[in-house]
């Protein structure tokens, strides 16, 4: 998208109108499929896919997108639109907050428009059901009237590509899935590839930063653009406010650890977590709604934003008990992880048996 982006309701805010990160993340946004980086799997079968359309002058089929937050898929959604030389309109689950807002949205639609849907998992689930014949028959039945008197009035909908954008996949009803022609699942990124994302949104925020530089935020990032992003703003102001504007590698350090984000890109809330899972439980196993209590933060945040990560890193298991911390979450933490949980039940095992009766 060019010049702004288009609202929940899909009004276009002009840029001048949101606040400077979010102008700098617009700006940061690569606009066609060979300027995105990371994500080659997606990217060459997502290619595949709307060159097919363009080549058979047809509207592109439905996509649907699923990874945790911050690895692109809205900015594959704007991709999506500008590949195909379209409009896009955004809403979101939430947004919806019954079937009639998702009619209107897409009886507004124009011929070929993009309709990208983020967090579609939390959809109402009439606006699902109503989603299920706009996507395949492109029309939707209005009901008018109460009780025995109601009618269905269809509408007919132009052709349009729907794109939608999930962080839990597996809360999406199959028969919403089913209806997806094409479906991907986007990874956390490679350190190589976030270093060349930093050093890319160096070059157009206008910063000089060294390679060394780039990689010390690549590595910090948690494996997600977006954090990639926003570290580099944090340690361009700080470059600015004490080093006259030169961002080295000490400058990306000191930035860094001002704002708490250590070697393993761990910052104060999954530290917090870690710490509660050691330190006040043991090492667990503990409850996920136990473990968000004592960080005093939302079980959702907890499962969605800080356990990923920790997950991915080792340092924390899910398990049908709970959470569960692992030796390298105490290693990190600077404590000597605990001996082998079984080998401890065994020698108390031993020390419980009773002896062996004596003969004769």
């Amino acid at each position: 998208m060019n010049g702004g982006a288009r609202g929940e309701s899909g009004s276009v805010l002009a840029t001048g109108e949101l606040p400077e990160d979010a102008r700098v993340d617009a700006a940061l946004r690569p606009t066609t499929l060979a300027e995105f980086i990371g994500q080659q799997r997606v990217r060459d079968q997502l290619g595949l896919v709307l060159r097919a359309a363009v080549g058979d002058g047809r509207v592109a089929d439905h996509v649907l997108l699923s990874g945790p937050p911050g690895l692109g898929k809205t900015t594959l959604a704007m991709i999506v639109a500008g590949e195909l030389g379209v409009p896009i309109r955004i809403t979101s689950g939430p947004a919806i907050t019954h079937a009639g807002d998702l009619a209107s949205v897409l009886t507004s639609l124009v011929p070929g428009e993009v309709l990208f849907v983020d967090e579609i998992h939390r959809l109402p689930r009439q606006a699902e059901e109503m989603l299920y014949l706009a996507m395949e028959d492109y029309r939707v039945d209005v009901i008018v009237g109460k009780g025995p008197g109601a009618t269905a009035i269809p509408l007919e909908l132009p052709a349009f590509t729907l794109v939608g954008a999930t962080t839990r996949a597996g809360l999406l009803p199959g028969p919403l899935r089913d209806r997806f022609g094409f479906t991907a699942h986007m990874d956390f990124y490679e350190p190589d590839d976030l270093c060349r994302i930093v050093s890319r949104s160096a070059g157009m925020l206008g910063v000089a930063l060294p390679s060394d530089a780039a990689s010390e935020i690549a590595l910090r990032s948690r494996g997600t653009p977006r954090i990639a992003n926003r570290l580099l703003r944090r340690v361009r102001d700080f470059g600015q406010v004490h080093g006259n504007g030169e961002v080295g590698l000490d400058t990306a350090r000191s930035a860094l650890e001002l704002y708490e984000v250590d070697d393993l890109g761990l910052d104060r809330l999954d530290r917090a977590v870690l710490k509660a899972l050691v330190g006040m439980f043991g090492g667990g196993p503990v409850g996920l709604s136990t473990l968000a209590v004592a960080v005093g933060e939302e079980p959702e945040t907890v499962e969605t934003v800080v356990e990923p990560f920790l997950v991915r890193t080792g340092m924390v298991m899910r398990t049908s008990r709970g959470r569960v911390a692992t030796a390298s979450s105490y290693t990190h933490l600077g404590l000597t992880p605990p001996g082998n949980p079984k080998d401890e039940r065994t020698d108390r095992q031993e020390q419980l048996r009773l002896p062996e009766p004596l003969n004769g």
